[in-house]
């Protein structure tokens, strides 16, 4: 989009560049994704995470202070073709949840309940796996909630134990890893000097992102590079 935007000269804002790339995907890719890469890439400032809120498209700048530490990327090399994987399964998953509760309570998506008020409505779920999938929607808006507050006050080692409670919940509740991000993501977990990890992305391959204590970096990605391949 920004490409085009340059070669014809067309005077629209980075923002809307953003929601026709995310169009792009939906209609003439097949994927039903959300607008948190599209955005992250034309709106991301260096040294900051994003606040967003998909719904209204409202975003804060969040300060990330690595200190002595640094980002790490592993790559599994498995190709992910989200249109024919469990992607879209999982968005349907998660809208009939949504259909579900909304019986029960005055909202519009379920990042408008606290996890608390999903917990008293499990009885309304038969079936208990679109129950997860819920689950894990509504505590990774909290866990992302409280991962701003505490990179407000420069604890990135809290942030890290929300990194891998998050791997934990999309391994578990929302089954979007697979056996070689999590090969990748446990191995790192078990390194010295690591802070935090968990896959990054939609999932079903990819890469898994760490955060590492500068001294261990090399020592880090000798370990998690043998473990993976001996696997």
């Amino acid at each position: 989009a920004w490409i085009v935007h340059k070669l014809f000269h067309f005077n629209e804002d980075m923002i809307t560049c953003v929601k026709l790339s995310q169009k792009a995907e939906n209609q003439f890719i097949g994927v039903n994704c959300g607008i948190m890469d599209q955005f992250a890439v034309g709106m991301g400032q260096k040294d900051h995470a994003i606040l967003l809120n998909t719904n209204t498209l409202a975003y804060e700048y969040v300060p990330v202070e690595l200190g002595n530490a640094s980002i790490v990327i592993a790559n599994t090399n498995k190709r992910r073709g989200l249109a024919d994987s469990a992607y879209n399964e999982r968005r349907a998953q998660c809208e009939k949840a949504l259909a579900i509760l909304k019986e029960e309570y005055n909202i519009e998506h379920l990042c408008d309940l606290s996890l608390d008020q999903l917990i008293a409505k499990e009885s309304l779920f038969e079936d208990k796996l679109v129950y997860r999938r819920a689950y894990h929607a509504v505590s990774e808006n909290e866990r992302t909630q409280r991962a701003s507050e505490v990179l407000k006050s420069g604890d990135i080692h809290a942030f890290g134990m929300l990194m891998n409670k998050s791997h934990q919940s999309l391994r578990d509740d929302y089954e979007v890893t697979g056996i070689e991000l999590d090969t990748l993501v446990e191995s790192a977990w078990g390194q010295t000097g690591t802070i935090g990890a968990r896959v990054t992305g939609a999932g079903f391959g990819g890469c898994a992102i760490a955060i590492v204590e500068n001294q261990h970096v090399d020592a880090f990605i000798q370990n998690v590079g043998t473990e993976y391949a001996e696997k």
